[in-house]
């Protein structure tokens, strides 16, 4: 059974949106704060994590961040009552999955509950395996799977979204707004700024000298192309 987090400092909340995952047929399990749920994260594997933002002491965006300097790559959904653009770009930056605004629908978030885990759980549990190379890596797209010779290299299911959307488009260039739209899927984009961050960090770990990169390239003005 898909198994979710719900990190929340609201009771209310927390227990309202515990009951609807529990009825589209979810194990739930709950967190009143960001060091319980990092507690939590560390004794359980879960598929999802639903966050709470703004919350006393450690906020969402220090237990997102917190995970994934721990290298934990669950999905996460961040909510926040804010809606200014300097939050979503720091929540994604930070490594979330998406953002949802409060107040929200409950048919909005099982959407878009329902979108991620569709996405995260493409791992298939076969050993039909089949690696391309990019870069320094070999990259089997269908499991998720990462290698640099025999050692397996952690990539977040965004990252692989992002390398298989610019491999589709090889020798074309690709604009940041294109991968927003189809990587984020926002109908309101948060800004290109997170895009080029991203780029950055991704090339860290498959470009042989990031400073001087052969595989994804920047076009000025434009956005970037996979050579």
């Amino acid at each position: 059974m898909i198994k979710i987090l719900v990190v929340d400092d609201e009771p209310a909340m927390r227990d309202g949106l515990a009951d609807n995952l529990k009825f589209e047929g979810y194990e739930v399990d709950l967190a009143e704060n960001g060091e319980m749920a990092l507690d939590r994260l560390k004794e359980n594997s879960y598929d999802l994590v639903v966050l709470d933002v703004m919350m006393p002491e450690m906020s969402g965006f220090d237990v997102c961040k917190q995970l994934r300097i721990e290298g934990n790559d669950v999905p996460v959904i961040l909510l926040t009552a804010k809606g200014e653009e300097i939050d979503r770009v720091l929540g994604l930056e930070l490594g979330a999955d998406d953002y949802i605004t409060k107040p929200f629908s409950l048919r909005e978030l099982i959407a878009r509950v329902k979108a991620i885990l569709r996405r995260s759980q493409t791992i298939s549990t076969t050993n039909d395996q089949h690696y391309e190379i990019i870069g320094l890596l070999e990259i089997d797209f269908k499991n998720y799977v990462a290698k640099k010779g025999q050692e397996e290299i952690k990539l977040s299911h965004r990252e692989f979204e992002v390398l298989q959307f610019l491999k589709e488009h090889r020798q074309e260039i690709v604009g940041r707004d294109d991968l927003l739209k189809n990587i984020w899927r926002y109908d309101e984009f948060p800004t290109t700024r997170t895009i080029d961050n991203f780029i950055l960090r991704l090339r860290q770990k498959i470009e042989l000298n990031p400073n001087d990169p052969k595989i994804i390239l920047t076009v000025h003005g434009m956005g970037y192309k996979m050579l």
